[in-house]
């Protein structure tokens, strides 16, 4: 590496390089910092902190399926079973599920507390 020190009082304050010496080193750094992500989601997946979504689910999902319905049949629920845990009736979570109604802030928290998805997982791209 061909760096230049430049000094301010006697002390090094800026190193400079060219530039595509500068390009080498900003990957070699950018692949550092992907490395480390890899390892840090590899640790927490090993001690099963983390939850993948199957290929299944994503399909169906960018098919435009009702989200509620696939992690609803993804977590093995029933629409009564949901219903049931989230206080509403079986035909509130179909109209739910066919997009003629619109569920509540509230609603949509409980449900994705019971399903266990973030509450943006259960809203739709619309």
């Amino acid at each position: 590496m061909s760096a230049r020190i430049l000094e301010s009082n006697g002390r090094p304050v800026f190193a400079v390089v060219p530039y595509d010496e500068y390009v080498a080193l900003r990957e070699i750094a950018e692949d550092a910092e992907d490395l480390a992500a890899l390892a840090r989601y590899a640790r927490k997946y090993a001690k099963g902190d983390l939850e993948t979504i199957p290929a299944l689910v994503v399909d169906r999902l960018l098919e435009g399926e009702p989200p509620l319905r696939v992690w609803r049949e993804h977590r093995q629920l029933t629409a009564a079973g949901l219903a049931e845990a989230a206080g509403v009736t079986p035909a509130h979570i179909s109209k739910l599920e066919s997009g003629k109604g619109e569920p509540s802030v509230s609603l949509l928290r409980k449900l994705s507390t019971i399903l266990d998805v973030d509450i943006e997982l259960l809203v739709g791209p619309d």
